[in-house]
């Protein structure tokens, strides 16, 4: 997969697909996975270091998540999100992180909303740089949109989402992801766009999904968002394993006697 092939998924009406990962031993995974692309979150701040939100993250914890996605994926396409005001700061700065993302394995970049965005996302993408842009439930915002909500729930907020959209379009962005935002808001951003959309939480007449990799895997059982759906009960399996483990040991069955070395 790359970014010359969506344009064509989209027109043909084939879905992409996308999941999140943060590690190597998953990305050797999903490697040899039919997922089309690899999304390097900033949601690893939640998920791999326990935040309440992907504000913490840094462009340096960020690089060493997608330099080991790469080591255990190079075949599949990587977008890194860049992390918190790291792209609002001087241009100087932006390109720094941006640099700093690509050199680690990355091959699109990955940033939330428009607003004082455009000629950021203009000059990323003039310098070679593919971007994905990201509008609806935008989580660097969190404080400002007070909390995890559905976006676009109003007619203002829908024509504004909907501008949004079309203004990352116009600024060179590559895709759209499309968070937490009614179906039929989604389905008219991506019948306006010519980029294709990825959604998370907005329905099925995108363009494609992207899910978080833990939570399709069904590693956080007290999460649970209406848009996703558990492919594995990847708690309740993890845990029997550990407790076999512990009783195995504690008996004495492990390790047997084909598990040691003689002499």
């Amino acid at each position: 997969m790359n970014i010359l092939k969506l344009p064509e998924r989209k027109a043909g009406h084939e879905k992409i697909v996308m999941v999140t990962c943060y590690d190597y031993t998953s990305a050797r995974i999903i490697g040899q996975s039919d997922v089309d692309m690899i999304l390097v979150g900033d949601s690893a701040a939640m998920v791999m270091h326990g935040f309440e939100t992907t504000l913490p993250i840094d462009t340096a914890m960020m690089a060493h998540h997608v330099a080991a996605v790469r080591r255990g994926a190079p075949g599949k396409f990587i977008v890194a999100d860049l992390p918190f005001l790291s792209y609002r700061k001087s241009l100087s700065e932006t390109m720094q992180a941006v640099a700093e993302l690509m050199r680690a394995g990355a091959q699109a970049v990955k940033l939330e909303g428009i607003a004082g965005n455009e000629e950021t996302i203009r000059h990323i993408v003039q310098s070679g740089v593919p971007v994905m842009g990201h509008v609806g439930l935008t989580p660097q915002s969190v404080h400002q949109l007070g909390g995890f909500h559905v976006q676009g729930s109003s007619q203002p907020d829908r024509t504004r989402l909907k501008a949004d959209a079309l203004d990352c379009q116009r600024a060179g962005c590559f895709a759209l992801v499309l968070e937490c935002v009614p179906e039929s808001l989604a389905a008219e951003i991506t019948a306006a766009l010519t980029i294709p959309t990825i959604g998370i939480g907005a329905g099925a007449d995108t363009d494609g999904q992207v899910l978080v990799m833990h939570d399709l895997l069904g590693l956080n059982p007290d999460f649970k968002p209406k848009f996703v759906r558990r492919y594995l009960d990847g708690n309740q399996q993890w845990l029997d394993a550990f407790n076999q483990y512990a009783h195995d040991v504690r008996e004495g069955s492990f390790p047997a006697r084909e598990e040691r070395y003689a002499g």
